[in-house]
């Protein structure tokens, strides 16, 4: 994915440092990318680096209002144990995808500008297809991956039978899923001896 950076900050405290990028895409898509560096023993630095685009935006700053407000109330009655929803409240979108402008769907948005332009629930998306009546395929999308914190290693390691359980996920679909997983566990395994060091 082609970048520009707009703005940067960073921070840090010697040994890690967070770098705080403003930047836009190829397909002209505002995105934040936040990329921590870690200073090994020997010298070299490991990265590791997530993006979130314009359109989540509103997602992230609501996620961090509710959790500093969680911490707040935790804090404030800690000889209680927190209370938590029976299920976690899933916000969706007005209308399908087919209502969303050309610019914001999944399949639209690979075409002009490849998949480095996707987040991993649009990714996630296009395997699934279709959402439910309640919950475009993105919203379903973005529910499976908070079920495994975001980690596309756990949800690897999901059967077919716990991503069946989510509203929308047949049998079909979640062998459609665990494919593409599997096909990118063996192109790793392909991979790997041309990523190993001569020692």
């Amino acid at each position: 994915m082609k970048t520009g950076i707009l703005e940067s900050e960073y921070f840090g405290n010697g040994r890690r440092t967070y770098f705080l990028d403003f930047a836009r895409a190829s397909n002209n898509s505002n995105y934040i990318k936040i990329t921590r560096s870690d200073r090994q023993a020997d010298g070299t630095y490991k990265k590791s680096s997530v993006s979130i685009f314009q359109e989540d935006f509103h997602f992230l700053i609501e996620s961090f209002s509710m959790l500093f407000t969680s911490m707040i109330h935790r804090e404030a009655r800690s000889d209680q144990k927190p209370e938590f929803p029976s299920s976690a409240k899933i916000e969706t979108r007005p209308g399908g995808i087919k209502s969303w402008s050309a610019e914001m769907r999944p399949r639209e948005k690979y075409l002009a500008g490849g998949p480095g332009g996707l987040s991993d629930a649009e990714l996630l998306a296009l395997l699934i297809g279709s959402g439910t009546t309640k919950q475009t395929a993105v919203d379903l999308a973005a529910r499976i991956l908070r079920s495994v914190n975001g980690d596309l290693n756990a949800l690897s390691s999901c059967s077919v039978k716990r991503l069946s359980k989510f509203p929308g996920i047949g049998d079909a679909k979640a062998v459609t899923i665990m494919a593409a997983m599997e096909l990118s566990r063996r192109s790793r395994q392909l991979l790997l001896p041309f990523n190993l060091k001569a020692g």
